[in-house]
């Protein structure tokens, strides 16, 4: 199996954003983006990708969709959310985060993320950088966050973290992210980068994928 066409089998099998799994319709716009950075928060712990996203659903579904909504809520009632989604270890550690970053986005970008966007100018590491200020996340959070987001900020593209690179060596394929950006269209790198994170996570044999 070519490259082509073991990308073409990891989108087919694997290549669901960890924002759509989280039922996030991801745009460039306030709300939105604002899940994206709660489950970012979610993921960056020592946690099952898919307790952290069933968290994030728990916290939307009981209205906390954006930094205001998120900053007024009761710190049990996050609690009660993660206890709902069986996010328990870090349950009291992660509330109190999100409502110190829901703060921090309110106070510093008016609780819109397009303010972040626009103070980075286009440059992935003071993105990064900006992102790491968010409590809880850190170099892997900040990773995540902008694997994702570049469905909706192209200046990002093509962005793949090490995770997702090292598991593209493993699998034969371009192990940088120019080389794997020439096998898709650019819509689609942020589902190849979440589909190479999956087989990662799931600890699948390269040739689950390619043979």
């Amino acid at each position: 199996m070519n490259s082509a066409e073991t990308i073409d089998r990891l989108l087919r099998e694997h290549g669901r954003t960890y924002a759509d799994e989280a039922g996030i319709a991801l745009r460039d716009e306030p709300a939105p983006l604002y899940q994206l950075l709660v489950l970012t928060v979610l993921c960056s712990v020592r946690i099952k990708a898919d307790i952290a996203t069933a968290a994030a659903r728990e916290l939307f579904t009981a209205g906390l969709r954006t930094p205001r909504a998120m900053a007024d809520s009761a710190w049990q009632a996050r609690v009660d959310a993660f206890g709902r989604a069986h996010y328990v270890r870090y349950d009291e550690s992660t509330a109190t985060a999100l409502g110190k970053g829901a703060a921090l986005v309110i106070d510093r970008y008016q609780g819109d993320l397009r303010r972040l966007r626009e103070e980075a100018a286009g440059d992935a590491e003071e993105l990064r950088r900006l992102l790491r200020e968010v409590p809880r996340i850190g170099p892997v959070g900040s990773g995540i966050f902008c694997r994702e987001v570049q469905a909706v900020w192209p200046e990002l593209r093509p962005f793949f973290d090490e995770r997702s690179l090292a598991t593209a060596g493993r699998l034969g394929l371009p192990h940088t992210p120019a080389g794997l950006a020439r096998h898709v269209p650019p819509e689609d790198l942020a589902r190849l980068a979440a589909a190479l994170v999956r087989v990662s996570l799931a600890k699948e044999r390269p040739q689950t994928v390619s043979g």
